[in-house]
């Protein structure tokens, strides 16, 4: 169990590698996905373009969702969106910096798999098989057949083992023809995306390079906020059920505190390890030890977070120039004294 936990808090700590990881058994699940996927063109005028188009769009987007759906930030990004906005503005750029690093990984698997499916061309033999001018392949006769008879001779193209028409025209020429096409484009998809890739990677920033980190700041920020506030609240948590349990007991036995009073020699030492241990515990309740001051400090965070502005820990109190403390904005109510402890961390969207 140290194990995975170890483990777990590697993968939060290098967000950028494991979403990265993800992403790339994404593209690689795409590929197999596709190479074990039996293709059955249905072969019929009606439906030949509706399967073909169908498999080279739906699960592409059916990729990009579950890219959206296994990306942790997206919640975050929801969040911030939506929550109101008190003494903190919100700023668009930084929302639309997390939005296009959510929505870059998340096309990866997509882009495979249209590549995939173009540079093996069944998709578009069964979209545009009927759509073939036979005057490239024959001489211009079709042994008396009709235009509906032609129609479906047509749609049996991307089916070997039913096609009827050797005689009228050569169905490997045409399988050759529209393979040929798909795989131009195939090789054009990916010198597009190619070029996509290398635009936002390395020519964007150069432009703006002071907005770009400001907004990377930020955006880091609020991913780190979101987690010490997180760990915070389990923290809390953790203190809060654990006082809670020791009271309850203590309550209905009535004899703890006297037992452990009347403690001499090594017992009184393992008394005060636990006594240091509560200590501990009530300095992680941070004051609050009422379910309605919790709930209160729960719903000033979502309605009023604090500015932006951390106070002067070098003033005196009731100096000059001393502002309020972080986290109790005007009109936010918060039995949360200010505590002063720092932790490094360190995250990338």
């Amino acid at each position: 169990m140290d194990k995975f936990r170890m483990m777990f808090q590697f993968l939060q700590s290098n967000q950028e590698s494991f979403m990265n990881g993800i992403c790339g058994i994404m593209a690689l699940a795409s590929a197999q996905l596709y190479s074990s996927f039996e293709f059955n063109c249905p072969c019929l005028p009606e439906y030949n373009f509706a399967y073909g188009i169908g498999m080279l769009i739906i699960p592409p987007v059916w990729f990009f969702l579950l890219g959206f759906v296994l990306n942790n930030n997206v919640s975050m990004l929801a969040e911030e969106w939506k929550r109101p906005t008190g003494k903190r503005r919100k700023d668009p750029t930084v929302l639309r910096y997390m939005f296009c690093s959510i929505a870059q990984r998340s096309f990866i698997a997509p882009a495979v798999w249209i590549a995939v499916t173009l540079m093996d061309g069944k998709s578009i033999l069964c979209a545009f098989s009927v759509d073939i001018d036979l005057n490239q392949f024959t001489n211009g006769s079709h042994h008396n057949l009709s235009d509906d008879e032609l129609v479906r001779l047509l749609a049996k193209i991307p089916c070997k083992d039913v096609f009827d028409g050797h005689e009228v025209f050569s169905r490997e020429a045409v399988t050759r023809y529209l393979r040929c096409i798909s795989q131009a484009f195939g090789w054009l998809f990916l010198l597009l995306m190619t070029s996509l890739a290398f635009m936002v990677r390395a020519v964007r920033p150069c432009f703006s390079q002071a907005a770009f980190l400001k907004t990377k700041y930020w955006s880091h920020y609020i991913d780190i906020e979101r987690k010490m506030f997180d760990e915070t609240c389990t923290e809390h948590a953790k203190s809060f059920a654990k006082i809670c349990i020791q009271q309850y007991f203590e309550s209905v036995s009535g004899e703890i505190r006297s037992f452990h009073s009347h403690r001499s020699g090594k017992k009184k030492e393992d008394g005060g390890k636990e006594e240091e241990d509560e200590k501990g515990e009530e300095e992680k309740l941070l004051g609050i030890r009422a379910q309605e001051d919790m709930n209160k400090v729960l719903w000033n965070w979502h309605t009023c977070k604090p500015s932006l502005s951390l106070r002067n820990e070098t003033l005196p109190h009731g100096g000059a120039g001393e502002t309020a403390p972080n986290g109790l904005p005007n009109g936010c109510h918060s039995p949360v004294p200010p505590k002063r402890e720092w932790a490094a961390y360190y995250s990338k969207v």
